[in-house]
């Protein structure tokens, strides 16, 4: 008897990992169901993005720019975690140049929040209140850090607090912000329900970082109620869990369309609030980033999901739900 050859042709659509083999062996698993896919997408069309993470000044953008050039991984987007108020106005008007001429979005954080304040509950056992602005003060520097950081060309917010999100959402609508700002809530107080996903749109936001370890059927219930564009690491840092998700990239897309794939890094050591002590670490880490980008891009290829990712220099949502805001 001869055993039939273990073909590495693609099947319709993306192929899982293993699929051919295992079929062959009698432990294929059971096709994926077109009701699991998402509906969404970006407005030109495309399934998914990139980010690029932990960009904390113009030195590190440099290093991802010259990496992701060498290394042909395209970058939509580039995050910064520090904050706002730890970057000069000269820094920021470099790096919103920089990424104006490679036509990249730069996402700045803003004002206090959690364990960069007085409040000590946050680093008990329960976490407090979390992350997020703790009183008037906290709040104020967030908008403060907004309509500095929009006075200098950026035109992305990232948010840990959902107060601040409607505040600046409503700033946004009364054209105190510019209309095209975004604003990105923060994995820090990512949802994981449709509900609350949901009611951060609703609240304001233009994408959403979700925790990295939701099961794909949560994408799938995420989808069924929400179009908001999704961020997601696909490489966890390990204060966020340390999840490494690379053979799911493809079927994260199927599933959770619009997304932004956010090539982390597990095993690091923490740069945040980022100062030039913290230099080499910052620079080396921002090119691993990258190169972590590749490898999840080499290996969509090989499941033939590489295609459907938004163009180049994209950056809008879309159309979206919102409250209605009384001014």
């Amino acid at each position: 008897m001869t055993d039939t050859p273990v073909s590495a042709a693609p099947s319709a659509g993306p192929r899982r990992p293993g699929e051919a083999a295992l079929t062959v062996l009698g432990l294929g698993a059971a096709p994926l169901s077109p009701a699991d896919a998402s509906p969404h997408a970006f407005p030109d069309g495309g399934k998914w993005r990139t980010e690029v993470p932990s960009v904390e000044g113009p030195e590190a953008l440099d290093v991802v720019l010259e990496e992701s050039a060498q290394l042909q991984v395209p970058v939509h987007r580039v995050s910064q975690g520090s904050g706002i108020w730890m970057l000069t106005d000269a820094e920021i008007t470099e790096m919103v140049t920089r990424c104006a001429e490679h036509s990249v979005e730069l996402c700045l954080f803003t004002g206090p929040r959690g364990t960069w304040d007085t409040g000590a509950s946050v680093r008990t056992d329960s976490g407090g209140a979390g992350l997020r602005s703790r009183g008037h003060d906290a709040l104020a520097g967030c908008v403060e850090d907004a309509l500095r950081a929009s006075a200098l060309g950026v035109r992305c917010l990232l948010v840990a607090d959902e107060g601040v999100l409607w505040t600046l959402h409503r700033l946004r609508e009364r054209g105190d912000l510019p209309a095209d700002t975004t604003f990105k809530v923060s994995a820090l107080i990512g949802p994981v329900n449709p509900a609350s996903y949901a009611v951060f749109e609703q609240l304001g936001a233009d994408s959403v970082n979700v925790p990295s370890d939701l099961t794909l059927a949560q994408f799938t219930e995420i989808r069924r109620v929400s179009a908001a564009p999704m961020d997601l690491y696909i490489e966890a840092p390990d204060d966020l869990g340390g999840y490494v998700r690379m053979y799911e990239v493809a079927e994260l897309i199927r599933r959770g369309a619009p997304l932004y794939l956010k090539f982390g890094l597990a095993k690091a050591p923490g740069i945040y609030p980022y100062g030039r002590h913290l230099r080499e670490l910052a620079l080396t880490t921002a090119r691993e980033r990258v190169r972590r980008g590749r490898l999840a891009l080499d290996l969509l290829a090989r499941h033939g999901a590489d295609g459907d990712m938004a163009a180049p220099g994209s950056r809008l949502p879309g159309p979206l739900n919102r409250f209605r805001t009384s001014s």
